[in-house]
């Protein structure tokens, strides 16, 4: 069904180039930040805004190539065809539409403006829809369809029935990738009497080995290469921002498996830190490490460099970031850099992350060897002492 859906969605995009938009696309698709390509955008949109109902597949299709920026562009281009489509009581291309939106490997984004437009059209049949969207890969198009499970289980608890109650919270709770749905759901299941274990439940990593701190003055520590990024060995010490530092063991019991660096290397601005840990796979093959963190971070998987991101203090959230990778059958290794910045902000004093380790739909990978997971009123505690020296 995907492969005919992808053969689909290249038809529509081939018509809406063949209908002169190629150009105006390409515009808006080298939008970039600070300004750039702005004002070609903004004319393209124009142009694309004035485009019939029938081009609107073959620019959701565009999205799929848009950085965040660029997709917005498209997206106003696509409500405002729709705005003066539905104005003249014309007709929308809904089947196209529904087509593209099941479609899972078009982009998230792109897949929910593709169904408001079929739930501003046909809701009947995007209510059809919806609890259908509860395990899709799209975090976008889960929400609403979580909510629905929630709204069930809820409505059985106040009949209090409560085996089905806790039967329809833990669904939810599967499906579930929005904190404030998941703190709910959690909620309910432990004052309906059941264990929540939410750090096993997702797949997060609780049990670490960090090293620090390394220096971050004026920021220069992201890209200098410290010697955890040269070799591995655990009984190793090494010259650090302020002494000698070594490898120190440390867990978290956190329900969302958030690693605080500060009690073990010690309440410190611009400096960097390292953490690292090993994954027994029970498998082979694809997988996806989530991760979420507000200070600047590099990841490398396997000794091999995956991505990073030089920013600090944007806020976190759960799956904050997706970097797939190809599992090792055994064990595979994990290393982080985290930097901290030299902002003295109460807000700014948190130097954290949370990782996670799922299949493309979000469903946990457990290691084969995966510890139990600490009691989470707990904080992350070095089993031996930092060596150092607080502000």
């Amino acid at each position: 069904m995907h492969l005919r859906l992808s053969l689909f969605s290249t038809f529509f995009l081939a018509s809406a180039f063949c209908s002169g938009q190629e150009a105006e696309i390409n515009a808006v698709l080298k939008v970039g930040p600070e300004a750039a390509n702005h004002a070609e955008a903004a004319r393209a949109i124009a142009m694309l805004s004035q485009a019939p109902a029938e081009q609107v597949p073959g620019i959701l299709l565009a999205m799929n190539r848009a950085n965040d920026l660029a997709a917005n562009y498209l997206r106003s281009a696509v409500d405002a065809i729709v705005d003066r489509t539905l104005s003249a009581k014309g007709q929308l291309p809904l089947s196209d539409v529904r087509a593209f939106l099941l479609n899972t490997g078009n982009h998230p984004k792109a897949r929910r403006l593709a169904y408001e437009i079929l739930e501003r059209v046909a809701p009947v049949e995007a209510a059809q829809l919806l609890p259908g969207f509860a395990n899709d890969p799209s975090v976008e198009l889960r929400y609403e369809a979580v909510g629905l499970l929630i709204q069930a289980a809820d409505t059985q608890r106040d009949a209090q029935e409560n085996k089905a109650a806790l039967e329809g919270y833990q669904t939810a709770l599967n499906a579930a990738r929005d904190q404030k749905q998941i703190e709910k759901i959690a909620g309910e299941l432990r004052t309906l009497g059941a264990t929540v274990d939410l750090p096993r439940h997702f797949g997060f990593l609780t049990h670490w080995r960090v090293i620090g701190p390394f220096d971050n003055t004026h920021l220069a520590g992201f890209e200098a290469e410290y010697p955890p990024e040269k070799e591995m060995v655990e009984t190793a010490e090494y010259e650090g921002k302020s002494g000698k530092v070594r490898w120190l063991e440390v867990a978290t019991g956190d329900d969302y498996g958030k690693l605080d660096l500060n009690p073990p290397l010690g309440e410190l601005k611009e400096v960097t830190g390292y953490a690292a840990t090993r994954f027994e796979s029970p498998i082979e093959g694809p997988a996806e490490l989530r991760l979420g963190c507000k200070n600047g971070w590099k990841v490398w998987f396997n000794g091999a460099f995956l991505f990073g991101r030089d920013e600090y203090h944007r806020g976190a959230r759960i799956d904050q970031y997706r970097l797939p990778v190809t599992l090792k059958k055994g064990a595979n290794t994990l290393l982080l850099k985290l930097c901290q910045n030299a902002d003295v902000k109460d807000w700014t004093r948190e130097w954290e992350f949370q990782l996670r380790v799922c299949d493309a739909t979000g469903t946990a990978i457990l290691a084969t060897d995966r510890p139990p997971t600490p009691a989470s009123e707990s904080k992350p505690k070095s089993k031996s002492k930092s060596p150092s020296t607080k502000k």
